[in-house]
């Protein structure tokens, strides 16, 4: 299968490469900037913004599947420039839905559990959402258009993981999940205490999962011409605490190291809300792939693996 993908120098995006490969596929990305020195990447540079550059890259490629995962990642540019930011989301996923159709190819955007308010607790794929900040809200917009497009939207939720195109990238927390684990381990491992942030402001219930298997699913949605919403999680909601000490018993590590508290205000993102629970459920994923969502503890230990190799 050749597969067309937008953001693969990411960390969801580099883990889709990843699970294209293993799998046999042949794999376009679309960059920015960045190219990993020792990449074997196929890469295209492509201004997301201008839809005639777009729809040449992929009638070049002539994928099978597009998958657009590629975002701003900067929640301050976010808010100071709300029209770059539109355009950044949901016009690029106009132009990459558009290309997609012209070569009949199947078309995936890739979404977050932060399109729920933190009161849906075990949002299914066909629970309404009701974003409560910009990011959800261009995450939404951008569902919408696929949709409407008979394309497939597959939400990520609490994604952790190898980041495989910058292993050496800095792991923080953050008001999220995203590298939760990471941070833990990296700094258990040296010895450093670990300080869990638990705040009614923040993200403190999700539904953990691993970036390889989020790949993996996405690339199954797309072999198969899926449309409609799935949900790339996993099977259990974990509180913040809860996942912090499951990783400590899975990687081996002293959970006494880990300290509980309030985050500093400095880490929170300008403007608007973060959605305390955002656990989503799989029932239309899990039927639609013929899968059972993969437990937490066993999504760690493969994790555990892949930190290891």
């Amino acid at each position: 299968m050749r597969v067309w993908l937008t953001g693969g120098t990411g960390f969801v995006g580099s883990n889709i490469v990843h699970a294209a490969e293993q799998a046999g596929h042949t794999v376009m990305t679309t960059v920015h900037s960045f190219v990993p020195a020792d990449s074997t990447y196929l890469v295209d540079h492509v201004d997301m913004l201008d839809p005639t550059a777009v729809r040449r890259s992929v009638d070049g490629f002539g994928p099978d599947v597009v998958i657009h995962c590629a975002i701003l990642n900067d929640w301050d540019r976010m808010y100071a420039d709300r029209q770059f930011a539109w355009d950044t989301y949901v016009s690029a996923t106009r132009f990459t839905t558009a290309a997609a159709e012209e070569v009949g190819a199947a078309y995936v955007v890739v979404s977050t559990d932060w399109v729920f308010d933190g009161t849906q607790a075990g949002a299914d794929e066909g629970t309404a959402p009701n974003p409560v900040n910009l990011y959800g809200v261009l995450k939404l917009a951008s569902e919408m258009v696929a949709l409407e497009n008979d394309g497939a939207v597959a939400r990520v939720s609490g994604v952790n993981g190898v980041h495989r195109a910058r292993p050496d990238t800095p792991r923080s927390q953050d008001p999220g999940f995203g590298y939760f684990v990471a941070s833990i381990v990296d700094n258990l491992k040296a010895g450093i205490p670990f300080t869990v942030w638990e705040s009614d402001s923040i993200n403190m219930v999700a539904t953990p999962s691993l970036a390889t298997e989020c790949g993996e699913i996405m690339l199954e949605i797309g072999a198969r011409k899926l449309a409609g919403v799935f949900h790339c999680s996993g099977a259990d909601a974990v509180s913040r605490r809860q996942l912090a000490e499951l990783t400590c018993d899975v990687f081996d590590l002293d959970a006494g190291l880990l300290r509980f508290a309030e985050p500093p205000q400095s880490a929170m993102p300008p403007g608007g809300s973060v959605p305390y629970d955002t656990s989503l459920t799989t029932p239309r994923t899990d039927e639609l792939l013929e899968r059972t969502a993969t437990p937490v503890r066993t999504l760690l230990s493969r994790f555990r693996r892949e930190y290891e190799e």
